[in-house]
């Protein structure tokens, strides 16, 4: 199981400090499958100059060798990565592969859990694979047992971290993977402050009809 699958497993599980959306859900997927791929060694981060000023400030994704890594959403993210110069940012990488990957995750899920499967969150745990299967018990244990990596990028989502200090799990992470994490809660940020701006102008627009 990788950890994108897990990270699915858990948001089912544990609950939220907020409701959780397809959008935010999809972008932290994308961030964990590109953990994965770092540990797969599929993957490393260069810091680019992204903006043309000579300062290096873009950390961009540098392919290895294609790795196969049995699970068919993973080995399809390592084919996604863009090959050619300039290399793709850890930003631009989870707005582009994280478009509709909750939905991707809950197709398997669901393939894998059988014609009950999950359809989406707010139904949680019940549309799940059942507890007793080795999906949910991986998913499980990594949870229990705090593992830094899922830790990290569910706590981007707002899901509890048990009691753990951010602080002593990013001891635990080397700078490629905080470096990741970061930038889903940068991706989550923005998009939060993207659906802000569109509520408003929702309303500011429904005024105007109403004569306010």
């Amino acid at each position: 199981m990788t950890t994108a699958h897990d990270l699915f497993l858990t948001a089912l599980d544990v609950p939220a400090t907020h409701p959780l959306t397809q959008g935010d859900l999809s972008l932290a997927l994308a961030g964990a499958e590109l953990v994965d791929l770092l540990g797969a060694e599929a993957v490393h981060l260069d810091a680019g100059d992204r903006d043309g000023d000579g300062d290096g400030d873009g950390d961009r994704i540098v392919p290895g060798l294609q790795p196969t890594t049995g699970d068919r959403l993973l080995d399809e993210a390592a084919a996604a990565l863009r090959r050619e110069h300039p290399y793709e940012s850890v930003d631009d990488w989870l707005w582009r592969r994280g478009r509709g990957l909750a939905a991707a995750y809950a197709r398997e899920t669901r393939a894998e859990s059988g014609p009950h499967g999950h359809r989406w969150l707010p139904t949680r745990a019940r549309h799940a694979p059942p507890p007793d299967s080795p999906e949910r018990r991986h998913a499980a244990d990594r949870w229990a047992f705090r593992e830094p990596v899922l830790v990290a990028v569910a706590a981007a989502l707002g899901i509890p971290e048990g009691g753990v200090r951010q602080e002593d799990t990013a001891r635990d992470l080397d700078d490629a993977v905080l470096t990741v994490v970061a930038a889903v809660h940068n991706a989550l940020t923005e998009l939060a402050a993207v659906r802000q701006r569109r509520r408003i102008e929702d309303d500011a627009y429904a005024n105007i009809w109403r004569g306010a």
